[in-house]
Formats: structure tokens, C-alpha cells, sequence
């Protein structure tokens, strides 16, 4: 399972009663999250609670460390220039985190007509992360070119639409992703049945 804590719609901490008094803040939020699976007699290993603020995954770290460690620190970077450093991805191992989620162009970089892990995949391997990605077929026809936000690191390498079992095959067995979300699970799943990662 891998609920996602969605950003609040609201000014955190959030007026629950109507008395003018903040008094649900970002932490219970993040703590609710998880007392539900608790209560539901879910088991930790199961969960892999993700965010997009990394203050909910050192949360999770900190105050509830059986689903903590599986704790998915989402990265919404929009291009290269807003990816973490090799420095930075070592840091949030030793902050406890052992699980980052970065678009699927900050994995993947293009030589020539080749998709190749990009520098980010290397540095996060090298930082002992585990990677999971973010968002398979949301691209449109791949033979039209220009594919887009998910593509803008190896677009060059990409030309028709059996390609997208090239990017995963680098992203399965090169970058060694431990999860892909996609908008049709076909495609993986076939990869998953006619494929071993290395």
C-alpha cells in the first residue's frame, strides 16, 4: 500500500472547530494517516507511506519508525537544475530516509541513440537509497517527439512506442527501481512476467 499525505488544502495548523484556534497541525495530520492503518490491523512492512514534504517522512521517522523506514520522500524536482546533489541524496540517508521517489527523468539520461541511468540514479545507488518513480505512459504518443516532462533527460533516445519497454528495462535492471507507479499496469506487468531484474 502507498497512501500518499496530499498537501493540505488548508493553512496548517488548521481551525478543526471553529473557535479562531489553530489546533490540527501538519503532525497529526501525518499521524492520522498512519493510526488508520493501525487501527485497520495493517501490518508496517505493508505500507509505504509517501510525501512530497520531507518534514512528513522525518515525522514518520521519528514517531513511528516501523512504518518510517519504508517512508517515500517524493521529489517534485521540474528539471536537472532541481535535483538533489550526491551530497544532498547522503544526507537524507543519514537522516533516515531509505526511500526516495524522483520522476522518471531523473533517472534516465540518453548517449546517442542509448537510455543509460542518469548521474541522480549513480549518486542515489551510491547514497544506499532504494528508488521508486513516478509516472509511466503519461506521455502521449512517443513517436510524435517532444514526449515532454517525463522525458526531457533521454527524449533523443526515444522514437517509437516500443521504447517505453526500453526505458523500463534501464529503469528495472540498470537503475534498479524497487517500484514504478504507471497509469496502465499492463505494461508493466507484462515487463514483470517476461523479465528478472539483474
Amino acid at each position: 500500500m502507498t497512501p500518499e499525505l496530499k498537501a493540505p488544502s488548508v493553512v496548517m495548523p488548521f481551525d478543526s472547530d471553529g473557535d479562531g484556534i489553530g489546533d490540527y497541525s501538519q503532525e497529526e495530520y501525518a499521524q492520522q494517516m498512519i493510526d488508520e492503518y493501525k487501527v485497520a490491523g495493517v501490518r508496517p512492512r505493508d505500507v509505504f507511506p509517501q510525501s512530497f514534504q520531507i518534514e512528513d517522512v522525518h515525522y514518520w521517522i521519528a514517531n513511528e519508525p516501523a512504518f518510517g523506514k519504508q517512508a517515500v520522500y517524493l521529489d517534485d524536482a521540474e528539471s536537472v537544475d532541481d535535483l538533489p546533489t550526491a551530497a544532498e541524496l547522503m544526507a537524507y540517508k543519514a537522516e533516515g530516509i531509505n526511500y526516495v521517489a524522483p520522476p522518471i527523468f531523473a533517472l534516465l539520461a540518453a548517449e546517442g541513440a542509448e537510455i543509460v541511468p542518469s548521474q541522480y540514479a549513480k549518486d542515489a545507488k551510491a547514497a544506499g537509497l532504494n528508488i521508486i518513480t513516478w509516472t509511466l505512459e503519461r506521455s502521449g504518443i512517443l513517436a510524435d517527439g517532444n514526449n515532454g516532462f517525463y522525458y526531457q533527460t533521454f527524449d533523443s533516445a526515444v522514437s517509437r512506442e516500443g521504447d517505453m519497454m526500453r526505458v523500463l528495462d534501464v529503469l528495472a535492471r540498470d537503475v534498479g527501481i524497487k517500484g514504478i507507479f504507471t497509469d496502465w499496469p499492463a505494461t508493466v506487468t507484462f515487463y514483470a512476467n517476461c523479465k528478472k531484474p539483474r
